[in-house]
């Protein structure tokens, strides 16, 4: 399998504290993987890293065998997209003018959209379920559809690695099914995409490998049967849980019952 994605040995600091220790991952063509983990382990400095937003402070990010590093960044945003958690928006943009910009690393020398980067940012749209709020000013949505919209924009810029941090934690269940089926479909067409998500039971049901983050450690990683286990539940969350096997996806799925005792 090709990896699109490799971080070797990867420690970060901000603001001289350690954030990530000795983190090893790779990401292959075609696969989603779910970045797992409590709040505050690491999750969204390791998405950060890996999409050259922050320096490593020891090790190195590879994309497509490239040192990130020394990649510019107008050739990564032609590889790479990413979603970030903060999604605020200073200026008076429409949902088009926003998805729109997921286009900026292809547009000609003069700035001018083609024809192709038109269909790619209407098809985008399509694909989140945002078409009708082209015209609406960014201002004007929900949270929900604030992230739809950027989400629109990473897809809209044809990546071949997507990283997410959080991108359904502002969503309904309905958009957060979508969302994550748009992803899934993608990677089986050859995306290859990280998303942090909270939500255990759909990281389970749609993503292919979990790694899960403890004080910005990997914990564990490997298929969803071998990570999502009452003991690395336990050791990351803190909480006692049940593991049981959905009787409907075949997945593991996770009931927490209390705070673990000691």
């Amino acid at each position: 399998m090709t990896v699109r994605l490799n971080a070797h040995d990867l420690a970060a600091r901000i603001d001289r504290i350690s954030i990530l220790r000795h983190v090893n991952l790779s990401v292959f063509q075609g696969e989603f993987v779910g970045l797992i983990g409590p709040n505050g382990s690491g999750k969204s400095t390791l998405l950060r890293v890996l999409a050259g937003f922050l320096k490593p402070s020891a090790g190195e990010v590879s994309l497509d065998g490239a040192a990130l590093q020394t990649m510019p960044r107008k050739a990564i945003a032609r590889k790479l997209a990413f979603v970030p958690q903060d999604l605020t928006v200073d200026f008076d943009f429409t949902v088009r003018e926003i998805v729109a910009m997921g286009r900026h690393p292809f547009l000609s020398r003069f700035g001018v959209e083609s024809g192709r980067d038109r269909d790619q940012t209407e098809e985008a749209m399509r694909q989140t379920g945002i078409l009708h709020l082209g015209e609406r000013s960014m201002p004007s949505l929900s949270g929900g559809q604030r992230q739809m919209a950027f989400i629109a924009k990473a897809l809209a810029q044809e990546p071949e690695v997507l990283l997410l941090d959080e991108p359904i934690s502002a969503l309904d269940i309905g958009h957060q099914l979508r969302v994550l089926g748009v992803i899934r479909r993608l990677c089986g067409q050859g995306l290859s995409a990280i998303a942090a998500l909270h939500d255990l039971n759909l990281a389970s049901r749609y993503c292919d490998r979990l790694i899960l983050i403890r004080e910005g450690e990997v914990l564990a990683s490997g298929t969803s049967e071998e990570v999502m286990t009452e003991t690395f539940i336990r050791q990351a969350y803190g909480v006692d849980a049940v593991v049981t096997t959905d009787s409907t996806t075949g997945k593991p799925a996770v009931t927490a019952l209390q705070e673990a005792a000691g």
